[in-house]
């Protein structure tokens, strides 16, 4: 299964073509059957959408109840003329009940913003009163502005990009406070208490569908993803949430409305770019670490070894398959073919330790890098040095 970053829909509608999927008759009632009431009026012709990603068209079809579905109703009823009988009066709507999708997606739904650029369009959400925005590195691409709107309805606004950091695969953009009056920014929850298991709520634009809310669970923690840029980024979240194009730069929360990630990637099978069920979030902390050098404008220095990895074919360890010339890790002494097994003393497993284990330095840090040779173990000394902006 390949992993690619969810693509970016733009374009204008189009004529639908009827859905793929078969239309299936109603279960068979297990209560005694009663009476039919007197038939209603006729139901209407459905509607059917179809809508662009990329040049491939993505159907997508309203749902009817199954009468509109299984029968046109436009004949005529043989002469009998009924009267449809009086709706009964409509409850009154409760409150949401705390931690339902519902309830979260009341909460979090007016902070959740398109963003379009000139090639495309993704989402992002409001985290402060000042009007800053978080979204994903690769919605905004190179853009330095880009257009903003809160809700179908919302009036657009421009946003300037202060920063995007493509190892996190993350961007800020700003845009007036007064454009974000009276709505209330999310909040940033803490990623490293997420339980597989638990359930959450992605909301987003897919296809350029407003605030569309799917709901699913953590399927894992500590996933390790390619950024933008060829580098990992290590903690994924990763979701059977329905993730789409357009999801990209949108929240990944939790059942008390907080985000614990930002939507960026979705897995695809074959040639296909729809969602499998496979989706993946930069964690939160990771944001909380990332936004405010973004938003100062500011380069998000992160520590560099030099080396790319594979899992070890001994079943443990990290088998370094390639060591960059000139690098931190070239000056140490590591090779090709060495099997990185411990850094600074904590084992590491498989190749995403690796990128893991180094997170929290810093540049110009010293860390033992611990490695297995022709039999032996050796430890060598190494001096982290800056990522480039591209992975070697």
């Amino acid at each position: 299964m390949k992993l690619k970053h969810d693509p970016l829909w733009a374009g204008d509608w189009r004529p639908g073509e009827p859905p793929p999927a078969a239309v299936h008759a109603p279960e068979p009632p297990t209560e005694p059957l009663l009476p039919p009431e007197p038939p209603g009026p006729p139901p209407r012709r459905g509607r059917r959408a179809a809508m662009a990603a990329g040049g491939a068209t993505i159907l997508a079809a309203l749902a009817f109840a199954a009468g509109d579905v299984i029968g046109n109703g436009d004949g005529a009823t043989g002469g009998v003329t009924t009267t449809p009988a009086a709706l009964p009066a409509a409850a009154k709507t409760s409150p949401k009940a705390s931690g339902t999708v519902a309830a979260v997606y009341a909460k979090a739904a007016p902070a959740v913003v398109s963003i379009k650029t000139g090639s495309g369009q993704g989402t992002g959400f409001l985290v402060d009163r000042d009007g800053t925005l978080v979204t994903n590195a690769h919605v905004v691409g190179t853009s330095t502005s880009v257009q903003v709107q809160f809700g179908e309805d919302g009036r657009p606004v421009t946003g300037r990009v202060l920063g995007r950091d493509a190892s996190s695969d993350l961007a800020v953009v700003k845009i007036p406070p007064s454009a974000a009056s009276g709505v209330t920014p999310l909040q940033l929850a803490d990623d490293r208490t997420v339980e597989v298991g638990d359930t959450v709520v992605a909301i987003g634009n897919p296809f350029g569908l407003d605030r569309t809310a799917t709901t699913g669970i953590v399927s894992a923690t500590g996933r390790s993803i390619e950024a933008p840029n060829g580098f990992s980024i290590s903690d994924a979240i990763q979701t059977d949430a329905p993730i789409n194009p357009g999801n990209s730069g949108g929240p990944l929360l939790d059942s008390a409305g907080r985000v614990i990630g930002v939507n960026s990637q979705i897995a695809t099978s074959g040639g296909g770019s729809g969602n499998v069920g496979v989706g993946f979030a930069v964690p939160s902390t990771l944001v909380q670490r990332v936004v405010p050098t973004l938003e100062q404008g500011g380069a998000v220095a992160r520590p560099y070894l030099g080396i790319s990895t594979a899992d070890a074919t001994s079943g443990h360890g990290a088998q370094v398959g390639a060591v960059g010339a000139g690098g931190p890790a070239a000056k140490a002494g590591v090779k090709t073919g060495d099997v990185v097994v411990a850094l600074d003393g904590d084992a590491v497993t498989a190749a995403d330790g690796v990128a893991g284990a180094i997170a929290d330095a810093k540049p110009g840090d010293r860390v033992t890098v611990t490695v297995e040779r022709g039999g032996q173990r050796l430890d060598l000394q190494v001096t982290l040095g800056t990522r480039p902006a591209e992975a070697p």
